[in-house]
């Protein structure tokens, strides 16, 4: 437990390759690019398209200086050779792209290669797809794994996987355990730890000791 509820210094995207500031836990405020997959936030990639705009420069990658028009062809291949590395954020992806398709024995797979690696986020989804909280898991329900997986993405700083494990917790009316989690996630910005807290504190499952 002391592993487990030890607060985090910064959530699981870590800091943009960039910049170097920590990634905002809103995933619409960063890209992945598909020639290296790397996470870049969205600040650093405006401030580069306009540097080359201003100073008429081929557009390329900001991390790895590739050329950004390319075409499927060439960004299949590169994709290719990012999953052949064994890239965990290229094998995230490709585990996403099979789970749009349905086929989501290959998106486990792949999925679980990541998460072998230390991706926090395909531990995420694991833990999501083996408790059956998600509307189109097929795996067979395993709550042993499905605590395992998160709690692996929630020490490595998943602020979901943290409000993940504070719901089974409160399901399993131990509230203690559920505050620590809820407040772990809050401290990352979560939004939904927030208010789930204000609930709690509101209905009186709460009290001003649990946040001390």
């Amino acid at each position: 437990d002391e592993i487990l509820f030890k607060q985090p210094e910064s959530s699981h995207l870590g800091d943009c390759q960039i910049c170097c500031l920590p990634h905002s836990i809103d995933h619409k405020k960063s890209s992945l690019s598909a020639c290296c997959t790397k996470w870049i936030c969205n600040g650093c990639l405006v401030a580069n398209v306009i540097r080359e705009r201003k100073e008429k420069l081929e557009q390329k990658c900001v991390f790895c200086r590739k050329k950004s028009n390319l075409t499927a062809k060439e960004s299949e291949l590169l994709f290719n050779k990012r999953i052949e590395a064994n890239d965990p954020n290229a094998l995230r992806q490709m585990g996403t792209i099979y789970g749009a398709q349905a086929n989501f024995a290959k998106a486990m797979e792949f999925l679980t290669k990541a998460a072998k690696l230390g991706d926090a986020e395909s531990h995420y989804d694991l833990g999501m797809m083996y408790g059956h909280r998600l509307p189109f898991s097929t795996a067979g329900k395993d709550m042993k794994k499905a605590r395992y997986h998160l709690e692996e993405a929630a020490i490595a700083g998943h602020p979901e996987a943290r409000l993940q494990l504070g719901i089974v917790e409160v399901e399993s009316k131990r509230m203690d355990r559920a505050v620590k989690h809820f407040i772990i996630a809050a401290n990352l910005g979560l939004d939904e730890a927030i208010q789930a807290l204000k609930g709690y504190y509101a209905d009186g499952a709460v009290s001003k000791e649990d946040f001390a």
